[in-house]
């Protein structure tokens, strides 16, 4: 049901963001433009910023000033990763608010965060609730197989747009080059989609380039933010991330307990994602002020604290940390204290770690660490594949549902009360939703 709800709610307020700019544009420019990404009316950052928004920040709709300040993180958040997207993607910006005061890099700008931030308020107060109840009218097995015509044909069009974004028809052969027919028939039917698909990009965005780029090859291995850098930070800060806390909760409460976000080995996946985003996200601002990196690193570091919460609290029904003890906690999920950590962490780190770990990383040879790099993805999937059904397993065991399969037989008698309880001895169990959608109570 919760996925039901939320799969609506992401194409209603796509389309509704896709109005919006098309009436925003065409009233500016006094012509119909439609400024969309995909083929469909849809515009993917408005769904997902709703519901992210919808999902997360329902529980605090009487706080207006917290619902208000974190749409707006969230959503800015969103709007600054989609225009990067774009821009590594077509070589050119799609929208660009540099004329606008405190912007940053032209994606993202104050005025436009505080207008993120009214949407959100308007999202949580009025929007899901009007939406919930008219979703709710739909019997649901219509409504579940409208939902899946409509996402079967969302995901072909964004197939059918990643495509042309990565430059795929001008890698295609040439259809004169084909003898084969069905191959010809297929190139010919290739070519005219991503073509069509290309122009009508190209017509809401002239300076849009869709040809690839020539690849330089590296000749330091993971050098600068590439991707095995990313994944081998994600480590680091994944081990010394649950060191830290484990030190610190034995400092603090009198004796050690286990930090790990995973039954295989010390790693907490809050803090190796954390620095990982951290990184890929403020790579190209290491070296701003002090003060730029701890006010970014406070804001985005309480609102992905919060995310984590939730996220957590929906999936596997458990809540791992509760801070409503301490003051300045927002529903126990982040506190102000732990949120000018996150600042503290962001500057410390860019300014006296990430330069030498970095220089470790780039002094591994280029073979061996690639290497090395895929085991430890392959072997981190794993770890949080089987904690996930362990964690799943543990809930319900707790709630009395026996096992219904082998595999649970298996997680039972590895993966026992006892045990799980030394790997998350804070794991709080509460009752998985039937809706993700809280709504407000009136």
């Amino acid at each position: 049901m919760m996925f039901y709800e939320l799969g609506w709610l992401f194409f209603a307020y796509s389309f509704i963001g896709w109005v919006l700019e098309i009436l925003f544009v065409s009233i500016r420019q006094r012509k119909y433009v439609d400024r969309g990404v995909i083929n469909g009316p849809l515009c993917i950052v408005y769904g997902i910023a709703g519901v992210v928004i919808a999902v997360t920040l329902s529980e605090i709709a009487g706080n207006l000033f917290f619902l208000f300040l974190y749409s707006a993180l969230y959503a800015t958040v969103i709007e600054w990763i989609a225009g990067h997207i774009l821009e590594h993607s077509s070589h050119s910006r799609w929208w660009d608010y540099s004329h606008l005061p405190f912007n940053l890099d032209g994606y993202i700008a104050l005025p436009v965060s505080v207008l993120w931030g009214l949407l959100g308020i308007a999202v949580v107060k009025w929007g899901n609730p009007l939406l919930v109840y008219l979703v709710r009218l739909i019997p649901q097995p219509l409504g579940s197989i409208l939902l899946g015509v409509l996402t079967v044909v969302f995901l072909i069009d964004l197939a059918d747009t990643l495509l042309t974004m990565a430059g795929i028809r001008q890698r295609l052969p040439q259809v004169e080059a084909v003898s084969n027919r069905l191959a010809s028939l297929t190139l010919r039917m290739g070519h005219w989609i991503l073509g069509r698909t290309e122009r009508r990009m190209v017509k809401a965005h002239p300076q849009a380039s869709f040809v690839p780029k020539a690849k330089v090859k590296p000749t330091v291995f993971a050098q600068g933010c590439s991707f095995y850098k990313i994944v081998l930070l994600f480590f680091i800060g994944a081990f010394l991330g649950d060191i830290v806390e484990t030190i610190f909760c034995r400092i603090t409460a009198g004796y050690w307990m286990s930090r790990s976000s995973v039954v295989w080995g010390p790693f907490s996946i809050v803090w190796g994602l954390a620095i990982a985003l951290a990184t890929l996200m403020l790579y190209r601002y290491k070296d701003r002020s002090s003060t730029f990196l701890f006010v970014v690193g406070t804001l985005l570091g309480g609102a992905y604290e919060y995310l984590c919460s939730v996220f957590t609290e929906i999936v596997f029904g458990t809540v791992f940390w509760d801070y409503s003890a301490i003051p300045f906690n927002l529903a126990g999920r982040i506190n102000l204290l732990y949120c000018f950590f996150w600042g503290i962490a962001a500057v410390a780190w860019f300014r006296g770690v990430y330069p030498h770990v970095s220089r470790w990383i780039e002094k591994i040879p280029m073979r061996p660490g690639k290497v090395l790099t895929w085991a430890l993805v392959i072997f981190m999937a794993a770890d949080v594949a089987v904690s996930s059904a362990a964690l799943s397993r543990y809930t319900a065991r707790v709630a009395g549902v026996p096992p219904q399969n082998a595999v649970e037989v298996y997680l039972d008698e590895h993966y026992d009360n006892d045990r799980m309880f030394q790997i998350y001895p804070k794991a709080v169990h509460t009752e998985k939703p039937q809706s993700t959608v809280q709504l407000p109570v009136s």
